[in-house]
């Protein structure tokens, strides 16, 4: 077995070499020992100059070697029924310089069934003409039409687009970059999923010098996270015939012409008709004036965003608002007149201080009207916490139930949602404290959005570091909590630890979800899963039923994690959460492995989004 891990593991990645191998062969066994795969590759990235070091992260797994070039070239001579994709490119007054080496990188492409339609709008720079008719004269492949007066990008694109002669439009700044094996992927993917009607891929900037940097790993289809960015593009490419059906780019989107269509595309079309290839496939060129740099570069890029995003929530009947944040986007979603009742559920033994912090905090800051409180008490024996919980039962919205089983969270919450009397549960726990007002009218908001399941809160430390922002399946072995740590002020990996979004799992610490939802799908596992991952079991059942789980920043708490909870050190203890890894690894394996809301380009060993070494994807 040690053999075999030396000469299939460390000596490929490059862990063996140099001065000092008999220890680092030492080191490393034990490392995989203790932490597997996720700790080696940790490691590799520590060792390489830090794991988010991107140029040695290019160098070693985004770099086609001519071998690589060579087999990919073969493969897409050899496909059969291989799509035309005609890239649309805009021009207006570009770099002569950028734009040849944006032409050349189509040039380039190893999969050859293309043709590049470029429309010029009215270019006052005599160069870029020159390079553009050279370019049409010396390709067949290559379209320009010459717009006699400036439109700006909608109507260039669209004129852009009536050059096409392909079944797929991909699109393309004019200063921007394809690698080699773009459109290969491209159409790889097409002919792997006959029925898909939009891609895109990850994407990372290349600045004037031409060094990349930057990446932005993507989740598979996440239409949360949509409404917040456009993390469509780049490298989008949408079937033909739908652009045309939904009228191409809108004049007056400008800025956000892209994000519009392509918002308008997919009220059309089914989530599985969208598709992700997790590869890098677009470079976007850094400048003074591109919004690769920053949105202020173009602010009327941020107005067109919240007309598209405004629009395109009223089209689809939802109720709900959209505003610019600076990085992004937050959809306010609007509650009903009548408000719903919510049944807030709060286990706990004892812990007066903090089921008294968390009782009143609710009773004293949240805004939402409508809700009942039930105190599952566990078994309390302090004279002090039965006294105050007789109070509160006393009360005309609280009420307490006494359950005298052994510990089992999942039980706890199964039979107390059974009594509950609103048409929302909202499972707190005892030592949850809140500090926005409007924690659970935003959770609320969102729980009754159609297709919605669970929905989480951001949950901080007491020292305002992070301590929940989604769910991140696979990371320590089942699931972990995304951007842990990070202190507050920051906006996380792609902003993802700042906007709305879908994840695989939310924390059952803060979580609330429609009544109906939690009986379809049986409520809490309490046979398998009595202490450990019963919330993350539950969020992936709720998600297999065809429900998205959704993250807000929006509702904010402190959370003093675990405090009322002892470790599992006891032998009999120990004994149950293996059970309960080995559980979840029988009942989700391929997706503890492989979660659409994360990145298999994103390393497992860590929670902040740190680089994958390597990648956790098929070679090409």
């Amino acid at each position: 077995m040690k053999a075999l891990f030396y000469r299939l593991v460390l000596f490929p990645l490059g862990l063996l070499r140099g001065p000092g191998l008999f220890g680092r062969i030492q080191r490393a066994w034990r490392i995989f020992g203790k932490s597997g795969w996720a700790g080696v590759q940790w490691e590799l990235g520590r060792r390489m100059g830090g794991y988010n070091n991107y140029d040695n992260w290019v160098r070693r797994h985004d770099t086609l070697t001519p071998e690589l070039r060579e087999k990919l070239a073969r493969r897409a001579e050899a496909m059969e029924g291989g799509p035309l994709i005609s890239v649309i490119m805009p021009t207006y007054n570009p770099n002569p310089a950028w734009l040849r080496e944006a032409i050349e990188s189509v040039r380039a492409q190893i999969y050859q069934n293309w043709e590049l339609c470029i429309a010029d709008d009215a270019s006052t720079s005599k160069d870029v003409r020159e390079v553009l008719e050279a370019y049409s004269r010396s390709d067949a492949r290559i379209k320009v039409v010459f717009r006699p007066q400036n439109g700006h990008i909608s109507a260039s694109s669209n004129s852009a687009i009536e050059l096409a002669t392909g079944s797929w439009l991909a699109l393309m700044d004019h200063d921007d970059l394809l690698p080699a094996h773009a459109l290969y992927c491209v159409a790889e993917c097409i002919i792997a999923h006959p029925d898909v009607r939009l891609i895109y891929s990850d994407e990372d900037k290349v600045d004037e010098g031409g060094h990349r940097f930057g990446p932005y790993f993507k989740p598979d289809w996440n239409v949360d996270l949509f409404r917040s960015q456009n993390m469509f593009s780049h490298l989008g490419v949408l079937a033909t015939d739908l652009v045309r059906d939904v009228g191409g780019f809108r004049v007056g989107l400008e800025g956000s012409q892209d994000w519009d269509l392509v918002l308008r595309c997919v009220e059309r079309v089914e989530p599985r008709q969208i598709r992700h290839i997790p590869r890098v496939l677009y470079h976007w060129r850094v400048h003074g004036e591109s919004t690769a740099k920053s949105m202020g570069a173009k602010p009327y890029a941020a107005v067109a965003g919240e007309r598209a995003l405004n629009e395109h929530l009223a089209r689809t009947g939802v109720q709900g608002a959209a505003e610019y944040l600076g990085f992004g986007f937050r959809v306010r979603y609007a509650l009903p007149q009548v408000l719903p009742e919510v049944s807030l559920i709060i286990p706990t033994r004892n812990a007066l201080q903090l089921v008294k912090q968390c009782i009143e905090s609710i009773e004293a800051k949240t805004s939402y009207a409508n809700y009942e409180i039930i105190l599952v008490d566990n078994g309390s024996d302090d004279p002090s916490a039965l006294a105050y919980f007789k109070e509160l039962d006393a009360r005309p919205n609280i009420r307490v139930l006494r359950d005298d089983r052994p510990f089992n969270y999942a039980a706890l919450n199964n039979a107390a949602v059974a009594q509950a009397k609103g048409e929302l549960v909202a499972l707190v726990n005892n030592d949850i404290e809140v500090i926005t007002p409007d924690w659970l009218s935003e959770m609320v908001s969102i729980a009754l959005q159609p297709g919605a399941g669970a929905v989480g809160a951001r949950l901080w430390y007491p020292n305002m570091t992070l301590q929940h922002a989604g769910v991140i399946l696979g990371v320590g072995g089942i699931a972990a909590h995304a951007h842990r740590g990070m202190p507050a002020g920051r906006e996380g990996y792609g902003g993802r630890a700042g906007l709305i979004q879908s994840f695989s799992a939310v924390t059952a610490a803060c979580l609330v979800i429609r009544k109906s939802i939690y009986e379809q799908v049986g409520g809490f596992d309490e046979v398998h899963l009595q202490v450990a991952f019963n919330d993350v079991d539950f969020c992936l059942r709720v998600r297999e039923a065809g429900y998205r789980n959704v993250w807000t920043p929006y509702a904010e708490l402190l959370h003093h994690e675990s405090a009322t909870r002892g470790k599992d050190l006891s032998p009999e203890k120990r004994a149950r959460f293996e059970r309960e890894v080995a559980y979840m690894h029988e009942r989700w394996g391929e997706l503890l492995e492989n979660d659409p809301a994360y990145s298999p380009n994103l390393m497992l060993a860590r929670e902040d989004f740190s680089y994958a070494w390597p990648p956790r994807l098929a070679p090409l």
